[in-house]
Order: structure tokens, then C-alpha cells, then sequence
């Protein structure tokens, strides 16, 4: 694996997993309750009376008892904290879908208060061991700056314990957590995509195959997070080859089954891909055990989509909050239809396309957020109701005739659904309203609410 992708694996890591900024805070306090004590010893008898006032001006015992009360305290709400935490994140996964959990495991207000908790208990207890007393035959030693500092850090913790709670509380509500899943999706639409006139795409003769074309193998199962572009554009580059990436970023990949395709640039003169360029593509590709939005844009749809037939499922039977995730969808497919979804393409220094990455279709985006909540909303016509909105809005979005022909493919099936529903009149004709408006849409007419 390359260093660049390396580097990519961490950052996700320390954005997406508990221990990181925790253990961080833990070292910190570990440093700082080795380091005030010893500024204490240097300082003792030189603050004036003004400053000291406002320091801890008890004895070793009553120091040592403080000591130990945080410390005692400190670690028992650690504990709370993490089962509070593993709790919210059991609902998440059993009530709205299990890739939720990376957006509750990288919410930064939960690492920062395991980190202040476990600081304040690190740091207490290493202050404690520098508490002397003159019964133990040696000189007494109080570091009134390290208790104090103490004392303020238990402060803060409860603070943050309060804060931490309604946190909590807010962020388990269904509402929020959609709303996160679409913000970050936003995100990564925005940073992973180009407008359509941004960039230059690769024209017909630079995409396609020579005939000596060797297959790119997976090197393990796994999903597909990351390609290192640039320095796979390097490599190719030195090898006068080009590299295609056929398989979608987040897609699953079979260990030695074939994800890409390169071969050598026509006009190059090299008869086939050298060994060296082939054997070293894996090392700038990152597959891990699960879906990430490092390079996966089409993710956050595919987590509002859980949301939406999770809701639906017998077990839940809750259409209100599919209706509700339905509309983040419809928001998230209405800013993706601004971009370019053709390949990606990444040039060198001289303007030869060295690599191509294939990125997900819009009527396949389209079909992917539509079809579960079709299939297990069919007997609901307010869930079908919202569908045709959806539906409505994104043919409004629609920028090219590919993708609002997406639209009216997905029309026609919706329609066939209600066709063999069994709906009453008054629901059939309502949704017969709503199509009607879709089609409107498409010839960019918005009728008003009748």
C-alpha cells in the first residue's frame, strides 16, 4: 500500500473510531501531570499571596483526598459515558441501520468528552503520586498549581457531562441523524465531484482498451474505499501506460477477481504493460472491511436508503420517519444531478490520460434510492405519494435528457406498483395527481397546488 493511501486509511481512522482522540487526551494529561508538578517544585514560595489565594490551599491529606475523589468520580462517569454511547449506538444500528454507525462513531462531541473524562482521571492520578506528606519522613510536598488544575478539570468534566447528555439526546433522534447522513453526504458530493465544465473528460479513442490489455486482480476481498489517483497517475506515467479502474468506488470486490483493466498508451511503442507497473497497482488501491465516504460519494444515499426501508420493515412499521429520510434523499439526488458523474480522469504533466476511474450512473443513483422503498412502501400510498414527489423534484434538478429520461423510467414503475396495489379511488386518484406533476416537471412546468 502506498504512503499516500496509508495516510488516507488514518485520517479515516481518527475521524471515524472512539479511541484515537481519547487516547490522544490520555497522553497529554500523562505529560502534563509529570510537568506541573515539577513547575510546583520550582515555583513553590515565589507566587505572591494575590495568586495564591486562588490556589488550593490545603495540606497533603486534604490534596491526596481531592486527588482521589476525581480520580474515583472520573472513572465512574467514563464508564457511564461508554455505555451511554454503545447504548445510542445499539439503537442506531437495530432501529435505523447499521451503517449509521460511522456517523455516530466520528461524531467529534463524543471523542472529545471520552478524552476530557479520561484526562481528568490520567491526570489525577499522576499528580497524586507526587503528594507528600511529612509523616512519611520526608520534606511536604503540595503542588498547589496541579491540584488546582485538577479541580478545574472536574469542573469541566461535569460541564461536559451535562453538555454530553443533551447531546445525546438530540442526536438519537431520528430527525438529526438524517440530517447528518445528508450534510455529510453533501460534503462528499461537493469535494468528490467536478461541475460539467470544470474538467476535461476522456475522449472515446484515450478510454478505450488496446488489444494487449492485462486485468487488474483484487489483492484481497474487501469494499473498494480509496485509489490513490495521483500516484497511480505517476506509475502509469513512467510505464507510458494508462490504468481503468472499472469497479465503482464502495463496491465490494472477490479476492482474484478483476476490478480494472490497463494496458499501454497507443503510440507508446511497449507492446504490453511492463510487470512492474502491473504488480505495483494494487499498492495504491485501499480496500477495507466496510463502505467509507473517503472516495464513495454515493454513500450517504445509500445510508438514507437503509433509513428509508428500515422504517418500512414489518419489525418497524414506522412510515413517517421513511417519508421523512425520503425527503433528505430527494435533496441529496437534486444537488448530485449539478455534477459530473463521467468517469474520473486523471492526466499528467503532458496531457495524456493515465487513469480512469468509473463513477456511478445517475439512473443507477436514481434506481438505488427509488426501488427498496417502492418494493416495501407499495402497500402505503403516503410513502408512494412521496415517492412521486421525489421523483417530481429531482425531473425539476434534471440538467441533461439522460437523466430525466432516469426519471421517467422510474415513473413507469412507480405507476405499474400502484397499478397492483389495492387502493381505493380517492388514494389512486391522488397518486394519478402526483404523476401528473412529475410529467410536468419534466418540461420544466411546477402547476400549483390545486
Amino acid at each position: 500500500m502506498s504512503i499516500r493511501s496509508r495516510l488516507v486509511d488514518a485520517g479515516d481512522a481518527f475521524r471515524t473510531r472512539l479511541w484515537p482522540v481519547p487516547t490522544l487526551g490520555v497522553f497529554v494529561a500523562l505529560v502534563a501531570g509529570v510537568l506541573l508538578p515539577e513547575l510546583d517544585a520550582a515555583i513553590d514560595g515565589d507566587l505572591s499571596d494575590t495568586v495564591s489565594a486562588y490556589l488550593f490551599g490545603g495540606g497533603a491529606s486534604a490534596a491526596r483526598s481531592v486527588l482521589d475523589a476525581i480520580a474515583s468520580s472520573l472513572i465512574t462517569v467514563t464508564s457511564l459515558t461508554f455505555s451511554l454511547t454503545v447504548v445510542t449506538l445499539q439503537l442506531a444500528s437495530g432501529q435505523f441501520s447499521p451503517r449509521l454507525l460511522r456517523t455516530f462513531t466520528r461524531d467529534r462531541f463524543v471523542h472529545v468528552t471520552l478524552a476530557m473524562f479520561l484526562a481528568t482521571f490520567v491526570y489525577a492520578l499522576t499528580v497524586l503520586r507526587t503528594v507528600r506528606t511529612s509523616a512519611e519522613q520526608q520534606v511536604q510536598f503540595v503542588p498547589q498549581v496541579s491540584v488546582t488544575v485538577a479541580f478545574v478539570l472536574a469542573v469541566a468534566s461535569v460541564v461536559t457531562l451535562v453538555l454530553f447528555l443533551a447531546h445525546l439526546a438530540r442526536e438519537i433522534r431520528v430527525e438529526t441523524m438524517v440530517r447528518s447522513v445528508h450534510r455529510d453526504a453533501s460534503a462528499s458530493v461537493a469535494r468528490l465531484l467536478e461541475k460539467p465544465d470544470d474538467s476535461e473528460r476522456a475522449s472515446p479513442d484515450e478510454a478505450r482498451p488496446a488489444e494487449d490489455t492485462r486485468l487488474i486482480i483484487a489483492p484481497r476481498s474487501g469494499f473498494l474505499t480509496a485509489v490513490d489517483m495521483a500516484g497511480l497517475s505517476r506509475a502509469a506515467a513512467e510505464a507510458d501506460a494508462v490504468v481503468s479502474i472499472d469497479q465503482l468506488p464502495g463496491g465490494f470486490v472477490a479476492s482474484g477477481t478483476p476490478l480494472g483493466r490497463c494496458w499501454s498508451r497507443p503510440g507508446s511503442g511497449n507492446a504490453s504493460v511492463g510487470d512492474e507497473l502491473f504488480e505495483s497497482i494494487p499498492t495504491f488501491l485501499t480496500i477495507g472491511i466496510e463502505r467509507t465516504d473517503t472516495q464513495d460519494f454515493a454513500f450517504g444515499l445509500r445510508q438514507l436508503t437503509d433509513v428509508t426501508a428500515k422504517a418500512l420493515s414489518p419489525g418497524i412499521n414506522d412510515p413517517t420517519t421513511a417519508i421523512h429520510a425520503l425527503g433528505h434523499t430527494s435533496a441529496l439526488l437534486c444537488e448530485i444531478a449539478k455534477y459530473d458523474l463521467r468517469s474520473a480522469v486523471h492526466r499528467d504533466d503532458d496531457g495524456q490520460v493515465r487513469v480512469i476511474r468509473r463513477r456511478p450512473a445517475f439512473d443507477a443513483l436514481l434506481d438505488e434510492a427509488v426501488t427498496q422503498p417502492r418494493r416495501y412502501g407499495a402497500a402505503d400510498p403516503a410513502v408512494l405519494g412521496r415517492l412521486m414527489g421525489l421523483l417530481r423534484e429531482v425531473a425539476w434538478s434534471a440538467r441533461d435528457h439522460s437523466q430525466r429520461q432516469a426519471v421517467v423510467h422510474q415513473l413507469e414503475r412507480l405507476r405499474n406498483t400502484i397499478e397492483r396495489s389495492d387502493f381505493d379511488l380517492a388514494e389512486r386518484d391522488q397518486l394519478d395527481r402526483a404523476g401528473r406533476k412529475v410529467e410536468a416537471a419534466l418540461t420544466g412546468d411546477w402547476p400549483p397546488e390545486s
